[in-house]
């Protein structure tokens, strides 16, 4: 054909750098004239975008909900105390001995010791039962030690070791670590990730359907203008370039319409929570889309347009083929 001969006798004639050089100059000129096509059809090209902003920004602010939340959770999950019953039998000396001991572990930031005295004067105040704790021959309560984990040994599953490490002390009945709402809060976490992940994977889907039909209709808008293309001798991928393109640069436009979307929603929720954590004077503040995290966003974005670009010119300009009249 007249238009492959010409360039196969052009790059023939030039260099490796010629043809290097002419290449990308081909490629930006295709990339900066599908800008002009969109320009041309501005509803369609708006629409499309907007509709592929809020697309990403759905998961965007959902895995914005599910960081926070994770920052939240690491300030939660951590085990407060381990409550440690001594046995009947131990002499205040001996569970004095006890707390020293317990008090060089390297797991342990802080020990307080309850006597059984000090813990049978507490209940009479608590239980309002004074007068008839009074007849009881023997004291029922054992004395109790109190084991604060240190920060690095605080999360569940290093404060549950720590607690059968104390349980093997000969001094001590039974231990006690209330970790039945953390484990609950680690099961709403994980259900909500798995949320997350199975919505961005439909919306993902959803992106890469509406950016192929708006290039197979925009394919079908100049079928006659390919079909020449193809009759002066113009390749399959010389005229896919531009619907790429475009598919690029509707990821680009939706990627950053994600991103000012779910910043104006950031900053609007934020001044909620802050009304909400003012009552309960926590200084938690909610942060927003990292650089790195938008960057990330605008990848995902570029590729699912350039995917749904990709599958719509494979299947649509092969299918059209110059006829003779």
């Amino acid at each position: 054909m007249l238009m492959a001969a010409n360039l196969r006798r052009h790059n023939h004639q030039l260099g490796w750098t010629g043809r290097l050089t002419a290449y990308v100059i081909r490629h930006l000129q295709q990339a900066i004239g599908s800008i002009g096509d969109l320009w041309r059809t501005p509803f369609t090209s708006i629409m499309t975008v907007l509709v592929l902003g809020i697309s990403l920004t759905l998961p965007a602010t959902l895995h914005l909900f599910v960081k926070n939340t994770q920052t939240v959770t690491e300030q939660w999950d951590s085990a407060s105390e381990i409550t440690l019953f001594l046995k009947l039998s131990t002499a205040d000396k001996a569970a004095q001995n006890f707390v020293q001991r317990v008090q060089l572990y390297p797991e342990v930031e802080k020990v307080v010791y309850i006597s059984a005295e000090q813990a049978l004067r507490d209940f009479k105040l608590i239980s309002g039962f004074g007068q008839a704790l009074e007849y009881l021959d023997t004291n029922p309560l054992p004395a109790t030690v109190l084991v604060t984990p240190s920060k690095r040994f605080s999360q569940a599953q290093a404060a549950r070791e720590l607690l059968v490490k104390l349980e093997k002390e000969r001094e001590v009945e039974q231990g006690k670590l209330d970790l039945e709402w953390l484990t609950r809060l680690e099961a709403m976490a994980a259900l909500i990730e798995d949320m997350v992940l199975g919505i961005a994977l439909l919306l993902c889907l959803s992106v890469v359907l509406i950016i192929g039909n708006t290039i197979r209709l925009a394919i079908l808008n100049q079928k006659d203008a390919i079909a020449v293309m193809k009759l002066v001798g113009a390749t399959d991928s010389f005229i896919q370039r531009p619907f790429l393109y475009a598919g690029i640069w509707y990821g680009v436009l939706g990627g950053i319409i994600a991103g000012i979307c779910v910043a104006i929603l950031a900053s609007y929720l934020s001044g909620a929570l802050t009304q909400l954590t003012d009552l309960y004077q926590s200084q938690f503040v909610l942060s927003g889309l990292s650089f790195y995290e938008f960057m990330f966003l605008q990848m995902v974005a570029i590729s699912l347009g350039l995917l749904g670009s990709f599958i719509s010119v494979r299947q649509h300009i092969r299918a059209i083929e110059p006829t003779a009249d």
